[in-house]
C-alpha cells in the first residue's frame, strides 16, 4: 500500500490524530511518510494546518503537503468561492498524490470533513481522489451514538463507486466510554462491512511527539502497523 485516503464520517473526529499515528508507525519502521492535505479551510495563513500537524507527532521521517487554504471553516467548494480562490479539483490531488509516492514510500491523503464533502463547483470529492488513484479508504468514526449511521453510509458511499474501506478507526476514545460506545466495537464493523482497526484515545494528540509515537502500536491493528486487537480491547473496556 503505497496511497492510502483518510476520510471521516464528519467533521473534528480525530482525522488528523489517526493520520498522524499511522505515519508515525510507518517512520518508526524505516519508512518515508508524506501527510497530503487537499484543502485546509478555517485557518489564516501561518497557523499550523492539519497535514503540519500530523506530520510534526509523527517524526523526522514525515513531510506535510498542503494543496490550498481557505479562511473561513467551511467545505473546501463553499471556503474557496467565499474567498475568490480556485478550488482544488480530484485531478489536482490525485497528480500530486502520485508525485509523492514517486518519493515517498507512504502517502496519506487526509480529506476535509466527511467523504462526499466537495472540494469544487464540479462535485468533486474525496470519493473521487480514491477513485482516480485506486487507493484504498480508512474511514475515522466517533465512538457514540449515531456513529453506525453514519459509518453505514461512508461505506455505502465508498462501494457504490467500486471503492472498499480497509477497515474503521475510532478517532477519539473516551477516557470513559458509555454504553453506547461499548456496543459500538462490536457492531462498528458490521456498519462498514470492514475491520475495526484501532481506537485512538482522546487527548493523544496534545502529546509530545516521542510519547505519541512510542504509544501509536497500542492504538492500530497489525494491519496499519501497530497491535491492538479488537478482541482485546473489547473485553478490557466491558
Amino acid at each position: 500500500m503505497t496511497i492510502l485516503v483518510v476520510s471521516g464520517t464528519g467533521t473534528e473526529i480525530g482525522k488528523t490524530v489517526v493520520t498522524a499515528a499511522v505515519a508515525a508507525l510507518a517512520t518508526t519502521r524505516g519508512r518515508t511518510v508524506a501527510v497530503l492535505k487537499p484543502a485546509q479551510t478555517g485557518l489564516a495563513a501561518g497557523e499550523t494546518g492539519d497535514a503540519q500537524e500530523a506530520a510534526r507527532l509523527a517524526g523526522s521521517g514525515a513531510a506535510s503537503v498542503e494543496l490550498a487554504r481557505f479562511p473561513e471553516p467551511l467545505a473546501p467548494a463553499t471556503a474557496a468561492r467565499r474567498a475568490g480562490l480556485p478550488p482544488v479539483r480530484p485531478q489536482d490531488v490525485a497528480e500530486a498524490a502520485r508525485k509523492l509516492a514517486a518519493e515517498h514510500d507512504l502517502v496519506l491523503v487526509e480529506g476535509a470533513g466527511g467523504l462526499l464533502v466537495r472540494f469544487d463547483d464540479r462535485g468533486g470529492t474525496l470519493a473521487d481522489v480514491a477513485r482516480l488513484l485506486r487507493a484504498p479508504v480508512l474511514v475515522v468514526a466517533p465512538a457514540g451514538l449515531g456513529t453506525l449511521n453514519t459509518t453505514a453510509l461512508t461505506a455505502e458511499a465508498l462501494r457504490a463507486r467500486s471503492l472498499e474501506p480497509l477497515g474503521v478507526v475510532v478517532g477519539s476514545w473516551p477516557a470513559r466510554p458509555d454504553l453506547a460506545a461499548r456496543c459500538n466495537l462490536a457492531d462498528l464493523p458490521e456498519a462498514a462491512g470492514a475491520p475495526l482497526l484501532g481506537a485512538v484515545p482522546e487527548g493523544s494528540g496534545s502529546l509530545p511527539p516521542a510519547a505519541f509515537r512510542a504509544a501509536a502500536a497500542r492504538w492500530l491493528a497489525p494491519r496499519l502497523g501497530g497491535r491492538w486487537d479488537a478482541e482485546s480491547f473489547a473485553a478490557s473496556v466491558s
